[in-house]
């Protein structure tokens, strides 16, 4: 269901109740991407004339949200006071402003999308820091006192990779195909699967594409929605998944190695984790990866969403069966 789009009067309004300074709005805009919340960036600009860009985050009416939605706002607030880079938060949006629900944030000026970061020259200075930069972010971000959220994930009976695998199971037995590679890669998941080890908070999306670069390096971590409580490897396993590398040779979202990762996630109090414990979570990520374009595909094929988009990621499917044979061996 489509939420009415953002108006400048009453997000003004809302600027202004919440700063307690008197705010006009320009220069408003919807952000594209976003498969669940929206994000508008805007210039909130006070009456002496001093712009501040800034970006709002709208979660989806509630007849809209499918499956569990978390705390965004609370979470980013921890994950900052851990030492994990993010948009400095502003406000929480309230019923009284009319908007709905979310939070407003500073705008970060960057680079967000994947292909540049990997190859631009303009960042070839940034990459050769990332590495060891998302080693000590993920090792901050997994301090964050589980007990402090009400993340979803916590199981003192099951793995988390057994919870996961049941879903996508699920939702690949739905669909009339036969996917031989999937059920494969499927049974190796389930043989080989960790016990139920440290739990922490999992980002769920930490990869290239959600956060934003500059020339100095790593400078926000974005798209929160998937954060959950599981095991600390999953973060790096789905970072080193082979679609989010861009065409990069770098293990690590096409940028570096796995050892320089692990060696700064140990250091900056970690713990350790090993290339065995990555490389499931790896595998993991490819299957998840897989189920995930395969139902992108199956929502237009079958009319629920219209999306040339949609239609093309059914092709990114063979190339997953590809990456599972060769970490299948």
């Amino acid at each position: 269901m489509k939420r009415a789009p953002v108006e400048a009067e009453p997000l003004a309004a809302a600027v202004s109740r919440h700063l307690d300074v008197p705010h006009t709005v320009e220069k408003l805009r919807r952000l594209s991407g976003g498969a669940s919340r929206e994000t508008w960036s805007f210039d909130a600009v006070a009456a002496d004339g001093t712009a501040s860009p800034l970006i709002l985050r709208r979660d989806p009416p509630p007849e809209a949200v499918i499956g569990e939605l978390i705390d965004e706002y609370s979470l980013i607030e921890l994950a900052g006071e851990a030492g994990v880079p993010i948009a400095p938060l502003r406000f929480r949006l309230s019923e009284d402003d009319g908007l709905g629900s979310g939070f407003v944030a500073d705008f970060i000026e960057g680079e967000t999308l994947g292909k540049p970061i990997v190859h631009h020259e303009r960042y070839e200075a940034a990459r050769s820091g990332l590495t060891t930069e998302f080693g000590r972010i993920l090792a901050a971000l997994h301090t964050v006192p589980v007990a402090s959220t009400d993340l979803p994930g916590r199981s003192e009976s099951r793995s988390s990779a057994i919870t996961q695998l049941d879903l996508f199971q699920k939702l690949l037995d739905g669909y009339d195909v036969a996917r031989p590679v999937f059920e494969l890669a499927l049974r190796w998941l389930r043989v080989n699967a960790p016990d139920q080890g440290r739990e922490v908070v999992v980002h769920g999306d930490f990869r290239v594409g959600n956060f934003i670069v500059g020339d100095d390096g790593f400078r926000a971590l974005l798209d929160w929605e998937l954060a959950h409580i599981g095991d600390p490897a999953e973060d790096i396993g789905w970072l080193c998944t082979r679609s989010w590398r861009f065409g990069g040779s770098g293990r690590v979202g096409g940028i570096g190695a796995l050892d320089d990762l692990l060696g700064a996630y140990a250091a900056a109090g970690g713990g350790e984790i090993t290339s065995d414990q990555v490389r499931y979570w790896e595998v993991l990520g490819n299957f998840r990866w897989g189920v995930i374009a395969m139902a992108q595909t199956f929502s237009h094929l079958h009319g629920l969403r219209r999306s040339v988009e949609l239609a093309a990621i059914g092709r990114r499917v063979a190339e997953v069966e590809h990456d599972l044979m060769e970490l299948l061996g």
